[in-house]
């Protein structure tokens, strides 16, 4: 799956072209490389997002093309 809609599916990041903007702009690590919008996410690689002073760290537990907000936590796990 795609980076940007990995993060708006799991609920990291609200909207999949605020995703797309913030790996542009190199805020978004995949396992310690800057990602673009289309680099692939696959389940165990750990992605960090950078938010200002603030920095996110997940683990990718599991991809899911779509879910609701109760199985959110079934998608990642915070580092």
């Amino acid at each position: 799956m795609r980076l940007d809609k990995f993060l708006k599916v799991s609920r990291l990041i609200k909207r999949r072209t605020v995703a797309a903007d913030a790996a542009d702009a190199g805020r978004i690590k995949v396992n310690d490389k800057v990602a673009k919008p289309s680099t692939k996410v696959y389940a165990g690689d750990i992605i960090e997002i950078s938010f200002g002073n603030k920095t996110v760290k997940a683990k990718v537990k599991e991809i899911m093309n779509t879910t609701k907000k109760e199985n959110v936590a079934d998608m990642f796990d915070y580092i």
